[in-house]
Order: C-alpha cells, then sequence, then structure tokens
C-alpha cells in the first residue's frame, strides 16, 4: 500500500527517488528503501525478430528459453557481469525501473548500481548511460565486494581485515576490505554460469545426453557439492539421447556434480589464494581470526565453504541470505546516499 502524507487535507503519495539494483548476470535484485527487494527476476529479455522488440523479460522471458520459434529470441544481455548488449540492456533496466517507481511517479530515481571489481571505465560508463537513459536521474555505480561484504553486516569501515568472496552468475570475485575500500581483489569471470556448463558438458560426456541449461540449473540446485561425500543426492533428468536422438531418463548423482564442478573450483581458490598473497600480513591475520566470507547465488552449492576451509585452511562462512548479499548492500548505501554520494561519484 502506499503511503500518504496529509497536505492542506490533501493526501499525497511518497513517490520512490531512490533504487537499488544488484545487476547480474544470471538474476537482477532490486532494492526500494521502505519497501525492501521488489524485484528477484532473471537478467533475460526475450526480443521478436526481425524488429528486435521487447516482447518479455524476468522470468516469463526465461521460461521461454529453448522453446522459442525462429521469430522470437531470449538474450542474456550481460556476459561475466558487463554489458554485452547495450540496446537490450537499457530496455530491460527500463522496464525494472518503470516496475519499482510505479505507473504514476513523477520523479526520476536516482539509482545505486552494482559492478564487477574488475569493470573496465568503457564498461562502467555503459551502465551509468544505459541506466540514464532507462529513467533514472542520476546513476552512481558500486563495486560488488563492497555491496556485497556490506550486506553480510562486514563492519567495512573498520581497521581489520575482512575478506569475501562473492560467487555470482557471471563472475566471481575475491577480494580483502578495510577501512571503507578495497585493499586486493581478484575478479574471475568463472561462476554459476559456468558450473551450468560444465554439469551440460559432463552428462554430454559421461552419459551421452544432452540437455539445456534450465536442467543444468536445475540438476546444480538440487544435488549440486563442491566435494564429494559417502552419501550422494540423487536426481533424476530428462534430455535427449545422443546416439538415436529419442528422450532418455538418466540418475546423477552429487558426487558426480562434484567431479564436473571441480576444475573451476580450483580456479576460484586459485585466485583466492593470490588475493591472500598481495595483501599485508597484518590484514592476513585478522582474515586468519575472522574467516571469510561467502556471498552471492553461486556461494550456495553445498559444501562450498568446507571446500574454501580445505583449501585455504581458513575458517569460511556463508552468509546469511547470500543471493541478497549485493542488494542489501546497495539498500544501505541508498539510505544515507547523501553521505556515500562523494565517494561514489568519484569512483564512477
Amino acid at each position: 500500500m502506499p503511503e500518504f502524507l496529509p497536505i492542506l487535507g490533501t493526501p499525497l503519495i511518497m513517490f520512490t527517488r531512490k533504487i537499488g539494483i544488484d545487476l547480474g548476470t544470471a538474476n537482477t535484485i532490486v532494492f526500494v528503501p521502505g519497501k525492501g527487494f521488489i524485484i528477484n527476476e532473471p537478467t533475460i529479455v526475450a526480443l521478436s525478430l526481425p524488429e528486435n522488440s521487447v516482447l518479455a523479460v524476468g522470468q516469463e522471458a526465461k521460461e521461454m528459453i529453448g522453446r522459442t520459434p525462429d521469430d522470437i529470441s531470449a538474450y542474456r544481455p550481460l556476459k561475466d557481469g558487463v554489458i554485452a548488449d547495450y540496446y537490450i540492456t537499457k530496455a530491460m533496466l527500463k522496464y525494472f525501473i518503470s516496475r519499482a517507481v510505479g505507473r504514476f511517479n513523477i520523479f526520476r530515481p536516482e539509482v545505486v548500481i552494482s559492478v564487477p571489481a574488475g569493470i573496465t571505465p568503457t564498461e562502467r560508463r555503459a551502465v551509468v548511460n544505459a541506466a540514464r537513459e532507462a529513467g533514472a536521474k542520476e546513476a552512481f555505480v558500486v563495486k560488488e565486494p563492497i555491496l556485497a561484504a556490506l550486506g553480510a553486516g562486514i563492519p567495512i569501515n573498520a581497521h581489520v581485515g575482512n575478506m569475501i568472496i562473492n560467487i555470482g552468475g557471471g563472475t566471481a570475485e575475491v577480494a580483502v576490505v578495510s577501512l571503507g575500500g578495497i585493499v586486493s581483489w581478484s575478479s574471475l569471470r568463472v561462476a554459476g554460469n559456468k558450473f551450468d556448463q560444465a554439469i551440460i558438458d559432463y552428462v554430454k560426456r559421461k552419459h551421452s545426453l544432452a540437455i539445456g541449461e534450465q536442467t543444468a540449473e536445475t540438476v546444480k540446485i538440487e544435488v549440486g557439492s563442491a566435494l564429494a561425500t559417502k552419501e550422494q543426492l540423487q536426481f533424476e533428468l530428462r534430455g535427449r539421447d545422443l546416439v538415436s536422438g529419442l528422450p532418455r531418463d538418466i540418475s546423477i548423482k552429487s558426487n558426480e556434480i562434484a567431479e564436473a564442478l571441480t576444475p573451476f573450483l580450483l580456479e576460484i581458490a586459485s585466485s583466492v589464494q593470490n588475493v591472500f598473497n598481495s595483501t599485508p600480513p597484518e590484514l592476513v591475520a585478522d582474515i586468519m581470526e575472522k574467516g571469510i566470507i561467502l556471498s552471492g547465488g553461486g556461494s550456495q552449492l553445498r559444501h562450498l565453504d568446507e571446500f574454501f576451509h580445505r583449501l585455504t585452511g581458513v575458517p569460511t562462512y556463508l552468509a546469511e541470505d547470500p543471493l541478497f548479499c549485493v542488494a542489501k548492500g546497495a539498500g544501505l548505501i541508498l539510505n544515507h546516499l547523501d553521505v556515500y554520494k562523494r565517494t561514489l561519484l568519484t569512483k564512477r
């Protein structure tokens, strides 16, 4: 329900003037102060060809993947955390911003958008320009590790070091945060989408079965694991037999998924080690004491905290509501936007 303020006896709707957007490769989450998380949908746009008109955005568009006729195509406008198609990204942002502010909002909102730590100045400008053209009065971009740390409850302005590993759909980012900034970091374009592709390749190689992205994602969620375990989970999936071309059902186990994902998880672990190598010893001691925090949708993989603990020797913990950490951080910045504005503008 909209809130009202009585002015001269006439109710006045309180319009949305600030929006936080976790612009992820796989999912986009929108936060509005006072309302919370109002949108959590896949970062996908369905276009009608050849006129390139937008047919659907978000969940509706995702349901079209692999099921569309030749004159409809579903796109992921972000690749590895950055804009791959400017026109489609702008159309998607316009859809999400208009949904957030409502049909009758007369104000153009200020928008805080998450970006990967490894974003280039050109990619950063593309995000800002796309948001402005999509209806934002002003757009501020903030690096994901800072937002994830804020959303995970890490005191980023403290004089101690904290390490966060944020695994999204397109990027896995490792950062050491201290005194409100990033001391050392690594941005790896290996994350949830690569995990899905690894499962597709594994099933194709080991079982001679072709499956789609959505099936692979379902397998990852239902039985995915970072480590092989004695007690295995099992999942029945259906695909197309590569020999006969006919539908076939197979049963896949969690240890098979662990085998498929291990090469990519080792890449992320290697980047964690590189960040430790470039971090001052005093901050490394802080991290040893406090542990590593995992955030992002990809961090929900079973036994991932134990995987990093084994490889680094540092206690590792999963943040509360890891999928929403970046959006939560954007919300915290929105609540104190005037305080953060100068910093955000200088980092733009």
